[in-house]
């Protein structure tokens, strides 16, 4: 090498600079490729193949990768000593070497490349990986050197109760994969992207927090008049209506009315308490505290669209619906004349008229406040656990920044009660005139 001119030194030097560069960037862009991108490219994709393949086996890519860096590295230390020890002295230039070296081979071997593929690794790596797949090839002496490296790095890692063989697996968490679809932007609709999160919501809510509670279900009681039952049937404004006997706990069923129908149009004397039991589907029964996305699922198989909650002794706490329960999912979509009345009335800005049926969840939808739903899941059950009692006159109390009034009081429940936010001494009441 002394021998050789310094023009052609200077040649070789930048090709090592070169390859320096591409051993830097290929280790950044083949380590910064997306997993889960790279699993789903890889099906239509050779480069997208090859980059996985040498993904499989990160110690011998990292080895091979970092082999070959820091043998080029050591080889231009020792081409740009003899060409600066020629231009400058022995003693100048080993002092020339060091600085001026490390400042090119950073601007050029290693930030600028390294910045490129982590910006852009896919437009890198899977070029890079037919050169890295041939290094890598069996029959490749640079593979055996790698093969060899590896076997004394591999004993030191498993010292470590490591085993370097294996891929690491990504997997991603609910909690990761709602910020995806949080930050997908324009490639995702915002209708579709609130459906994808409050599918993922499913898992954490039960029925429980989507059911009608007993005390508020519509249904037949068989041990009523018959011409009420009658009356009942042809006003209802819903398709399907619970069917029990003096009790909800002695449920029969559901009734669907459509089946009713050609008994309907036959007149109503021939409806009678045998005909409804007749027509009248045997009930479907669910644990409380069932999660959303289990009970979607046992919804499709069983064939059902209602089922009714049970505790652990087998009482009836409260009727869920599949129509609920896809609304979770899409949001409204209903049209009944029973849902048309209106459970949260915003007076003002901060302040709403809230009935004591209303959930909690749906409060805090609609208010943005971050009432708490670990406990009770309707406002009245929140009012009466905060006072320990239920009140014998209206009442007002704070929860956080949030002030409750109770305006109308029922025997067990709370019937009504205003709700407004105040955010300082100055706020704490709102406008008498609203």
């Amino acid at each position: 090498m002394n021998d050789a001119s310094t023009g052609s030194l200077l040649v070789f030097l930048a090709c090592l600079i070169a390859l320096s560069a591409f051993f830097s960037s290929s280790e950044t862009a083949m380590l910064s490729l997306n997993r889960f991108r790279l699993r789903h490219l890889r099906k239509h994709h050779r480069g997208a193949n090859r980059a996985a393949k040498l993904l499989e086996r990160p110690d011998r890519l990292i080895g091979l990768i970092l082999i070959g860096n820091n043998a080029v590295n050591i080889l231009a230390a020792l081409v740009a000593g003899i060409v600066f020890g020629r231009w400058f002295g022995e003693e100048a230039g080993i002092w020339l070497t060091t600085i001026l070296l490390t400042l090119i081979m950073l601007v050029f071997a290693e930030v600028t490349p390294k910045t490129l593929a982590a910006i852009h690794p896919e437009k890198l790596a899977f070029p890079y990986s037919r050169v890295l797949g041939i290094l890598l090839h069996p029959l490749s002496p640079v593979s055996w050197l790698v093969v060899m490296v590896n076997w004394v790095t591999n004993a030191i890692v498993r010292l470590f109760g490591v085993n370097p063989t294996e891929a690491s697996r990504e997997q991603i968490s609910p909690d990761e994969l709602r910020t995806v679809v949080d930050e997908a932007g324009h490639l995702i609709p915002d209708q579709h992207q609130h459906m994808l999160i409050n599918i993922l919501d499913l898992e954490s809510m039960s029925v429980n927090d989507i059911m009608i509670p007993r005390n508020e279900i519509f249904g037949l009681d068989l041990e009523q008049d018959l011409d009420l039952l009658i009356r009942q049937i042809l006003d209802s404004d819903y398709t399907r209506l619970p069917v029990f006997e003096g009790d909800i706990n002695n449920i029969v069923g559901t009734l669907h009315l459509r089946r009713m129908n050609r008994v309907l149009r036959s007149g109503s004397e021939q409806i009678t308490k045998e005909a409804i039991k007749r027509f009248t589907r045997s009930p479907y029964f669910v644990p409380e505290n069932t999660p959303l996305s289990l009970q979607l699922v046992n919804f499709q198989k069983k064939k059902h669209r209602i089922g009714f909650v049970v505790d652990e002794y087998g009482d009836i706490e409260g009727l869920v619906t599949l129509d609920d329960l896809l609304e979770e999912i899409v949001g409204d979509f209903t049209t009944s004349v029973a849902d048309d009345e209106e459970e949260i009335v915003q007076i003002s800005d901060r302040e709403y008229l809230v009935e004591g049926s209303s959930l909690i969840r749906d409060l805090n939808k609609e208010t943005g406040w971050k009432l708490p739903l670990d406990g009770p899941k309707t406002v009245s059950g929140l009012v009466i656990e905060e006072l320990e009692s239920i009140p014998d006159a209206p009442v007002c109390f704070d929860l956080g920044n949030l002030r409750f009034e109770t305006l109308a009081i029922g025997e067990k429940v709370i019937d009504q009660c205003r709700i407004w936010q105040f955010r300082g001494p100055s706020q704490d009441e709102p406008d008498q005139d609203t």
